[in-house]
């Protein structure tokens, strides 16, 4: 065990934040969902809007942006009068939204048991006192 970082010698801890920066797209709020929309080819604003349910249009453009700095997607305008901007899915985004989908179903799969052991534990923890 590396003492200082308290990691398995066999981790690296460059990949452990190459990991973190992962899950922050994909466990953010609004990320995965839009990388999930924009999957299916480009989408304009307006529709990209109206398919993230709850996401306020500034959420989305700040979204927008993290996702196209990391690469995730690609911002087209077009010159018309008003600009027209599409985005769309990047070929890494489409390999994250695969690689996601083996805790998506995880998620589904275990759903009803992590919220019996949340039940379990919210109702014990009356009993116990620290």
């Amino acid at each position: 065990m590396a003492a200082a970082a308290g990691l398995p010698d066999d981790v690296d801890p460059g990949a452990c934040a190459a990991f973190r920066t992962a899950l922050d797209r994909v466990g953010s709020k609004w990320g995965i969902a839009i990388i999930v929309v924009t999957s299916g080819g480009p989408v304009r604003f307006a529709d990209l809007h109206r398919a993230v349910p709850g996401i306020s249009r500034r959420m989305l453009t700040l979204t927008l942006r993290t996702l196209e700095r990391d690469g995730l997607l690609v911002r087209t305008v077009y010159p018309t009068v008003p600009p027209q901007v599409e985005y769309a899915a990047t070929d890494l985004a489409k390999d994250l939204f695969a690689s996601t989908r083996a805790l998506s179903d995880w998620a589904e799969h275990n759903h009803e048991r992590l919220e019996a052991a949340r039940q379990t534990y919210d109702t014990d923890e009356t009993a116990r006192q620290y």
